[in-house]
């Protein structure tokens, strides 16, 4: 697996205070927790890997037709993983609000694949390698990945439908990739 440039390794998980073994069960749910980190870490490595190097005017250069920076890419990217990790922690009602502007016709779209005003590439790395840190001790130190909160109610996801802390990390780990690949291109 390549380095973690600079996203901070798996925390592991406590074993039961009460027994010198793990239960079954917790072996099983450190396995998939373990899985699940490597996997998205694999993807963010993927991606930043791809801005090594770049000045700032390189990353924020469109070199397709699309809005799609490299430097919005890392900005998206760092958003998009705080927004599942909250999700996971406290349920859709941020996720609401972004829908709605997500939806407004009048709203600026393009912020959201733009870093901030005076925002450096370094800057928005180290921010996106700070929001990983906090995702993945998240992930270590949930309860259950079965915990499940209802979507927000927004155009692309069915009305009613609930997703567990895996099923929003299984998203996250999806929306890293795809945005990795788009790194390449």
């Amino acid at each position: 697996m390549p380095p973690s440039v600079g996203l901070t390794p798996i925390v592991p998980l406590k074993e039961n205070a009460m027994s010198t073994q793990p239960s079954a069960t917790a072996v099983e749910l450190d396995r998939e927790r373990t899985d699940l980190l490597e996997t998205l870490r694999q993807h963010r490595w993927f991606f930043t890997y791809t801005v090594q190097g770049l000045t700032d005017a390189q990353a924020a250069e469109r070199t397709t037709v699309s809005e799609l920076t490299l430097s919005g890419l890392v900005h998206h990217l760092a958003e998009t993983e705080q927004q599942w990790a909250t999700f996971i922690v406290d349920g859709p009602q941020q996720m609401s609000d972004e829908a709605v502007t997500y939806t407004d016709p009048g709203a600026d779209h393009g912020s959201r694949w733009r870093l901030r005003d005076g925002q450096t590439l370094a800057e928005a790395l180290e921010e996106y390698a700070d929001i990983a840190a906090r995702t993945d001790a998240l992930v270590a130190s949930l309860p259950s990945l079965d915990a499940d909160h209802e979507l927000p109610a927004a155009p692309w996801f069915e009305p009613g439908k609930r997703w567990s802390a895996r099923r929003a990390l299984l998203h996250l780990i999806a929306e890293t990739a795809q945005h990795a690949g788009h790194a390449d291109i």
